[in-house]
This record gives C-alpha cells, sequence and structure tokens, in this order.
C-alpha cells in the first residue's frame, strides 16, 4: 500500500512541480472557499470518474480533502479498483492552512 503523505511533502512535491494526479475530493462549495489547485472530483462522485482515471492506474495519485478522512475513503476506493499508487493527505486542507496559511 502507499505511503499517506504529510502537507510539508505534498507543498514539496507542488513546488517542485512533480509529476502526479492531484485529486480533491471536498464538495464543489468547499473546493470555491479555498483549493490547493487540484481536479475535483466530490468523494460521491468519484467511482463514476474511475474509468477516466484508469489510464493513471499505475502513475501516483495524491487525494486531499478537508481532514484526510474522506481522502482516506477515496484511496481505499481507488486501490480496490486495482490502482497502485494513491497517496492520502493527512490532515488535508485543514492541516494546510494551520502550516501554510491561505
Amino acid at each position: 500500500m502507499s505511503e499517506d503523505i504529510n502537507v510539508t511533502e505534498l507543498k514539496q512535491k507542488l513546488d517542485s512541480d512533480a509529476s502526479f494526479i492531484f485529486l480533491d475530493v471536498r464538495e464543489p462549495f468547499e473546493y470555491e472557499e479555498f483549493n490547493l489547485g487540484a481536479r475535483l472530483i466530490p468523494l460521491g462522485n468519484l467511482e463514476a470518474a474511475i474509468p477516466e482515471l484508469l489510464e493513471h492506474q499505475d502513475t501516483e495519485i495524491i487525494i486531499h480533502c478537508r481532514s484526510g478522512a474522506r481522502s482516506g475513503t477515496a484511496k481505499m476506493l481507488l486501490l480496490s479498483h486495482g490502482f497502485t499508487n494513491v497517496r492520502n493527505v493527512l490532515g488535508g486542507v485543514l492541516d494546510w492552512v494551520a502550516t501554510f496559511g491561505k
């Protein structure tokens, strides 16, 4: 199973232009309020989006939400569909804002 990632590691990856798929599984209103530039796929829509993500089955996928709970669920869903390199952002946006601000 892929190791989860903290917000400091995520910021380093974003700053270095590392190549990965970045997903936000919060709701649209949360995304509009503040986002990290990830692709928005609300958790309730993730299963329906799996076919379009299949080409990235072995690519590093980093998922975040508000606290890390929904993204943890999303990680398990993708792993159950054969994705091999899925990481959850521990603490989510709450930890990002506490560490780096908005």
